[in-house]
Parts: structure tokens; sequence; C-alpha cells
């Protein structure tokens, strides 16, 4: 399958007060599943209607594999359906009136594929999607789960070279929702199909993606693995939007006690590595971001604890969140489920200096 080549792609509406991308630049490999991630109105969809042709840029080009399918300077336009991709939306948009299969080999059936073709492609799908026994009901019949592995599968048998996916999991309860993940990870894995996948849920990213675009305003603010962008985020942003429960930030002075650089909140100190001291200026203050995970119980009296009042507890089966409230704010642990302490107690907790995560207080970038 090819590649999916986007330069200097900018889309402006309204006379050009509004920007809804903002010169973006991106390559997707050959066969990656990459998930454009992001709030609302950042320009995730919009990416991806360009790649399809559903938008026309303001500025830039689109090409799939050696082709050039959008170009603004050259004006150059491939229509949507000229282009061999294959789109999958929230909505499902399957005709009412057709059966499973009739929906399956309506576009086939356009493409003039012979009967036999149609047959073999659409057995070859649905028992690949498990809804063979489905094929002759219609999908006032079906349930949400079904009618989206039957959106998929209208998709999938016209072997597109590009698959792109815009919030298809949206109208799945939960646990139909991580059904799906698995099934359109373990597809896309066996079709080895270039796919772009669209979500504001980072958890479909985190499990779906090879590689996360995560975008702001228009604009990609980091883009790589899912491990990545949790482990290394680039900035406040970045570390806030990935991840569940959210990182925790705490405001801090800094200063070095032994070449070691200890973080001052309230009265603990938090130390960071020595790798960290030259990065630092004394004279700033910084914003330590701390996964709840990263959190770990010590005994009160330890030296440099956080010591914080126990608000909430949320049991997970083996984990426990803990909320507690530290110098009139309000941070969360993720705990082993095994806690004595109750509702209203003092809990002390330390992180390890190598799974601290340092802003810069103004700019909101990474330090370390």
């Amino acid at each position: 399958m090819p590649p999916v080549i986007v330069k200097d792609l900018s889309v402006v509406y309204n006379k050009g007060k509004t920007t809804a991308l903002d010169d973006l630049n991106l390559t997707i490999p050959d066969g990656e599943f990459c998930v454009f991630l992001g709030p609302s109105g950042c320009g995730k969809t919009t990416a991806l209607q360009c790649v399809a042709g559903l938008v026309q840029p303001t500025n830039g080009d689109v090409k799939i594999g050696e082709r050039l399918v959008t170009s603004v300077a050259n004006k150059t336009f491939v229509r949507p359906q000229d282009r061999n991709i294959a789109m999958v939306f929230q909505e499902y948009a399957l005709y009412p009136n057709m059966t499973v299969a009739g929906n399956m080999s309506f576009s086939l059936e356009n493409l003039n594929y012979s009967k036999e073709e149609i047959t073999k492609k659409i057995t070859d799908v649905s028992t690949m999607l498990g809804i063979s026994h489905l094929l002759d009901r219609k999908p006032a019949e079906l349930s949400g789960g079904q009618r989206q592995r039957v959106a998929l599968g209208r998709a999938l048998v016209r072997d597109p070279n590009i698959f792109l996916l815009d919030e298809p999991l949206g109208n799945l309860d939960a646990k139909l929702r991580e059904q799906v993940r698995f099934d359109l990870k373990k597809i896309q894995r066996q079709l080895k199909v270039t796919t772009i996948y669209v979500t504001h849920d980072q958890t479909e990213a985190m499990t779906l993606a090879d590689r996360i675009v995560l975008m702001k305003d228009g604009k990609v603010v980091q883009e790589g693995t899912p491990n990545q962008l949790y482990r290394t985020p680039r900035s406040m942003f970045v570390a806030e939007f990935v991840g569940t429960p959210k990182i925790n930030f705490l405001k801090c002075k800094v200063e070095l006690k032994d070449k070691v650089p200890s973080f001052q909140y309230g009265n603990s100190a938090i130390l960071g590595t020595t790798e960290l001291a030259n990065q630092l200026d004394l004279r700033k203050e910084y914003v330590l971001g701390v996964r709840p995970a990263d959190f770990y119980l010590v005994d009160k009296d330890e030296p440099g604890a956080l010591r914080g009042k126990v608000e909430l507890i949320e049991p997970l089966g083996d984990d426990i969140l803990v909320h507690f409230a530290l110098q009139q704010e309000r941070f969360v642990a993720k705990l082993d489920a095994i806690l004595e302490e109750q509702i209203g107690a003092e809990i002390a907790l330390k992180v390890e200096p190598q799974n601290l995560h340092v802003f810069d207080e103004v700019t909101e970038d990474r330090v370390n």
C-alpha cells in the first residue's frame, strides 16, 4: 500500500479570518496506522478530508504514493471517487433498504465487478469481520457494533489504497468500543493497509496507533509513538492531553543541593536528576509533571515526601485512584489496591527523579 505525503497544507475560511490547517507537513509510511488526535476544532478532520478530496485546501499538496492528487500551485485535483480510498464515518451511513450483502456490494456493482468477484469479496471480508451470518439482514435489525462492522466491510471490499476513519467508534458503548478497537487493529495488521484515523479520544489513539499526530489550532504539536508522547511530552498541553488519569502539575521553585536539583513545593523537596542541573535557571520557576502511576507510597516521616490529605478513593480492581489535597491543590495517584488509609487520612508519596517531567512555567515547553 502506498504512503501518504502532505506538504505545506493550509485551509483558511472566512476570507482569511479562520485557519483550520496551518502549513501541515506529514509523511505517513506504507502500511502505517496513523492517528490524528486532538480536541474539537484542532484541524484533524479537515486534514483527513483534504486527503480524501472532500475539502480543497487553500495551499499545499497531497500525494498518495507517487500520484499527486491535490496541488493548489499546479491546479491539480483528483476527485474523491478516483483516489482509491475508503472512508468510514461515525454515522455508519448504511442504506436502510438494502441488506448487509447489498450494502457491501453496492460500490463493487458500480465499478462493474463480476458477480463471482463480488460474491468472493463479500464472503472473504464478512468472514474476516465475523458478520457472515448477518448478510441477509437489514441495518435496522443490527446492533451498533454490527452496523459498524458492516460499514468497515463495505469499505474493505474495495481493496482501497488508503483507509480513512473519522471518529468511527463514537456511537458505540464502552464495551463495544473496546471490541471493535481490537477487531480494527487486527484487520489493519492483517491487510497492511495505510490507515488514517481521526479521534479526540486519547485511549483510542494510544491503543490503535503506530504513530500519533497530536494537533492543536491547526498545527502539529507533537508526533511519535504512543509511548513517546506519554513518556516524553514536548509541552504541558501534550502531557495533559495524553494519559489517563491526567498528569499532575506542581508549580515549584528550584535550588541546587550538592549539584542535584531540588524542586520546592510547600514543605516538600522533590529531587531531580543530576543531568537536569545544567538545564535549569535557578531564577525561574518550573512546573513539574507527575503521572499518577509514577507516585508511590512511603512512610510519613520520609524526607522530601509529598504529604497530602485523602479526599476520595476510586477502586479499579487491581489498582485504586487516590485523590489527595496538598497546598490547597488537588492531585491524583494510581496505587496498588492495598491501602489502609481512609478518606481524611494523611498519606506520603514520592516519585523517582527519572520519572519527573519538567516544564518551563512561561513557555510551557519541556525542559528535560
